[in-house]
């Protein structure tokens, strides 16, 4: 006969003061009631105290006519649209100054960055001057600055500086020219086609590359996509597109595109302050590669460029991808600092829609959406590269 063999059974847990899981679960219990109560107190609170003043408590004013102008924006507005499409420009606007300045403080302090670790001494001491000074001074005060050489060096429109046929610089802004007709949209089409189409490419490439050994000649054929879809989008609607410059008319010129004194100012402002701090982060970046790399390269026959675009700067990525995703969040956030010079972005559109209606904290609790959605969005992007390029371990 075979004996049964007992399972040892687990030893009932009792509640016991001493046990840590239990410790650790009352403790959160009674964290998550402070913070609920805080919650609630602050919440009954400004309730209670609005309703004495006889304040309003809603988002019903959204639906409300502004009444009050916006100096530029990015979609039509006029003051007889709503509070809502007021915050709507607003957010577009600050939307404007973060993407085109993150764009340029990336391309700019990349070059920084290369141009601190030159080997010509001259090069590198003015690229190292300029990053220590820009990154010591206050952004608010390089705002002021920048915004007092627009308005107050810069000539008047009549006498404006002309350095391309074209383009005017004044103390009123930048006049360029502009596309106008029908052709424009379909050009815009093929040139989003071509960006995707690049893309497309260039995996195919890598892997071409990776099976093959045979490098394909990928940038000569982005230029050719990037000229031939576009001029073929403008064949397709008929060829309807002219060219409008900007012409003198009375004290102001009229026609083309305008930028405006505060979006100059607010734009030089973010990105040179940005870019200083971008140059850092690629310095570190490049040489956090080890010099073995850089002496594989040099023999087998790279010059430095290519050096830098195919061995150096794809292995510095892993390094300065999560650094430099602060400082994009550093630039959105530091796009408020607009108020200070005039421009219309989220901060000054709620500020006047809140002193109008009086509905602070609908107007605070928008801004800090706004920017908390924007910010996030761009942490999940940044997240999402950084987990693309990292090394997978075999």
């Amino acid at each position: 006969m075979t004996k049964k063999t007992s399972v040892p059974q687990a030893p009932k847990r009792r509640l016991s003061w001493n046990d840590p899981g239990v410790r650790a679960l009352i403790y959160q219990v009674l964290i998550l009631s402070i913070v609920g109560l805080g919650v609630w107190y602050l919440v009954s609170n400004t309730l209670h105290n609005l309703a004495i003043r006889n304040i309003s408590t809603g988002f019903d004013f959204l639906h409300r006519e502004a009444g009050f102008a916006i100096g530029e924006s990015v979609i039509d507005y006029t003051p007889a649209d709503t509070y809502g499409r007021a915050i709507w420009v607003g957010i577009l606007n600050t939307l404007r100054v973060s993407v085109i300045g993150i764009i340029a403080a990336t391309l700019f302090g990349t070059l920084l960055g290369i141009a601190r670790l030159s080997k010509n001494w001259l090069v590198s001491r003015v690229a190292s001057t300029y990053i220590e000074v820009m990154r010591n001074i206050p952004l608010l005060l390089q705002l002021f600055f920048w915004y007092a050489i627009i308005t107050e060096v810069l000539p008047g429109p009549r006498t404006a500086l002309n350095p391309i046929p074209g383009v005017f610089l004044s103390n009123r802004g930048l006049k360029l020219p502009a596309l106008q007709g029908d052709a424009l949209d379909w050009m815009v089409a093929g040139l989003a086609l071509a960006i995707v189409a690049i893309i497309l490419l260039g995996h195919w490439a890598k892997k071409r590359q990776e099976a093959t050994g045979v490098i394909f000649p990928l940038v000569r054929a982005a230029i050719g996509l990037l000229i031939v879809l576009p001029v073929a989008g403008w064949l397709v609607s008929g060829a309807s597109l002219s060219l409008e410059m900007p012409v003198m008319k009375g004290f102001n010129f009229s026609g083309g595109i305008s930028l405006s004194p505060e979006f100059a100012a607010l734009l030089a402002g973010l990105v040179i302050y940005t870019s200083a701090f971008v140059a850092e982060v690629v310095r570190s970046g490049i040489q956090s590669v080890s010099r073995g790399q850089w002496e594989a390269a040099e023999a087998i026959g790279l010059p430095r460029g290519r050096l830098l675009r195919l061995v150096i700067l794809p292995q510095a990525l892993r390094v300065i991808i999560p650094p430099m995703t602060s400082q994009y969040l550093n630039l959105t956030k530091n796009s408020s600092l607009a108020v200070a010079v005039g421009y219309p972005d989220i901060v000054s559109v709620v500020n006047t829609t809140l002193n109008q209606t009086g509905q602070a904290i609908e107007g605070i609790l928008i801004i800090m959406a706004a920017y908390l959605t924007v910010s996030l969005s761009i942490s999940i992007f940044m997240n999402w590269y950084n987990k693309r390029i990292a090394l997978v371990e075999r």
